[in-house]
């Protein structure tokens, strides 16, 4: 089964940080990526803008080094590349000052959709985004993309939201998580509201738990500064993890529309109990054979920053009151994944006399690697003497399912998205302001506590208090090599 490419209208995309990692790494690849698919049309351009003073050519060798990287060689076509190349023009953009922005004024078309994206820190979201409207650069089809962190706590959340609203509406800010834009995350909704097979088993009479786990076996070498200021609460659990259990726990919109979306997802948030001390667990990866420790990599020996963080959390509402989710992430673990585990009860009665192995049913949904969702169910053993029973998967890999060469990238779809002007995939000023208020007095009780995380080896699912908040309950992480 292919996919359908449906074409965007012509388009200006100024790329703020285009000499930047991001934008060399994950965004101008994604934008070649649907040139190539015909989704991006001939008539877009792409004008890259920072401080660096580059002319036209010297950034579209930038931009060639970036396909040359980040693209596989499978798919790369020399004669599309050379169109691609020319649709990408620069400005050197002085954020704060005057410089760059007649030019900058006199380069975007004001008959197509114009996006701004600001690949760069927080700190410029706020002179940028009013340069572009004193200026009289943005105007009613403008469309303003920003990267996170999207604040460092609720206070500086609300600051960067008060200044986006200075020069943008709501409705034009596209406050952009790269984990929503995972076809598995979308394919969570569909699985859900889509099919009479879940949703009336979706809630605590009939799943026992929930898990959340984002591990990646990096560490933050080469980014120790900035994690060590942020650490995994603030960098995965406030947005991503945040983001993950929303989609899984949200009521049923009325409609699939953005705000009606986002609305449900905010009732979550607010919902969310206090977390107390006893079901957060922290840790710190130690040196090993794979790498320095985290506090060699952070460059600070008394660093208190957690590069792990588990979480128990609970919802008060009457679908999942008795339901806790629990949520991991953690670099320097022992396999790189991202997936969540629905694990729904045991039957009330069993007429087997458990010959064999069973176990409950559960439904793994796969956001990295291996983009797909599998679902255990328990059957007869084949074969004669007797009613042995096996635990199975029902498994749907994308990449085999479909006939899919290429799984498009999550940038790919959400550049698109505000391309066409399309929400759905990105959070709202409310609901990042809820999250930062959830998450903030957990942080607060570890500054003034003063305690130092746990150390887990690397190489390994994280420190043995996060075993023991599971085991606690009777339950059980799902194996992370499984």
């Amino acid at each position: 089964m292919a996919s359908r490419t449906i074409p965007v209208d012509a388009f200006d995309i100024v790329l703020f940080g285009a000499t930047g990692d991001l934008a060399k790494r994950k965004i101008i690849p994604s934008l070649y990526r649907r040139f190539l698919a015909g989704q991006m049309p001939a008539e877009a351009r792409l004008i890259g803008a920072a401080r660096s003073d580059l002319t036209d050519d010297s950034f579209r060798d930038l931009v060639r080094e970036s396909l040359e990287e980040f693209v596989s060689a499978k798919i790369r076509d020399a004669d599309m590349t050379a169109q691609f190349c020319d649709l990408c023009s620069y400005i050197a953009i002085d954020a704060k000052g005057d410089g760059g922005w007649d030019a900058l004024k006199s380069s975007v078309r004001d008959e197509v959709t114009k996006a701004f994206y600001f690949s760069v820190g927080p700190n410029l979201f706020g002179p940028l985004s009013s340069q572009l409207r004193e200026k009289g650069i943005a105007c009613e089809n403008s469309r303003l993309v920003v990267e996170k962190p999207f604040g460092h706590d609720l206070d500086s959340a609300r600051k960067l939201n008060a200044d986006l609203a200075a020069s943008f509406d709501e409705d034009q800010i596209y406050r952009i998580d790269h984990f929503l834009g995972k076809e598995t995350v979308q394919n969570l909704m569909a699985v859900r509201f889509a099919n009479v097979l879940f949703e009336p088993l979706w809630n605590e009479r009939f799943i026992d738990h929930v898990q959340v786990t984002v591990a990646e076996t990096v560490g933050v070498g080469g980014r120790g500064s900035y994690y060590d200021d942020s650490g995994a609460m603030r960098d995965m659990v406030q947005n991503h993890l945040m983001q993950l259990l929303c989609l899984i726990a949200m009521e049923p919109p009325a409609a699939f529309d953005p705000d009606r979306l986002r609305d449900e997802k905010l009732k979550v948030i607010r919902a969310l109990d206090p977390v107390p001390p006893a079901d957060v667990v922290r840790g710190q990866y130690k040196a090993g054979p794979e790498g320095p420790s985290y506090t060699e990599d952070a460059e600070n020996p008394d660093s208190l920053t957690e590069s792990f963080v588990a979480l128990k959390v609970g919802i008060s509402n009457w679908r999942w009151k008795h339901t806790p989710f629990y949520l991991r992430t953690g670099k320097r673990m022992t396999r790189r994944v991202s997936e969540i585990v629905v694990q729904f009860k045991e039957t009330p009665h069993s007429i087997f006399d458990r010959e064999g192995t069973s176990a409950p049913n559960a439904l793994v949904i796969r956001l990295q690697p291996d983009e797909g969702i599998e679902l255990a169910v328990t059957i007869k053993e084949p074969g004669p003497g007797g009613m042995r029973l096996t635990t199975v998967p029902l498994d749907m890999t994308f990449a085999d399912a479909l006939g899919e060469d290429h799984i498009p990238d999550a940038y790919e779809r959400l550049i698109m998205d505000v391309m066409r002007g399309d929400q759905t995939l990105f959070m709202r000023g409310d609901e990042v302001e809820a999250a930062w208020a959830w998450t903030d007095p957990i942080i607060d009780r570890w500054q003034e506590a003063g305690d130092k995380p746990h150390p887990y080896a690397q190489g390994s699912s994280g420190p043995e208090q996060a075993l023991m908040l599971m085991h606690r309950d009777g339950r059980r992480w799902r194996d992370l090599d499984a």
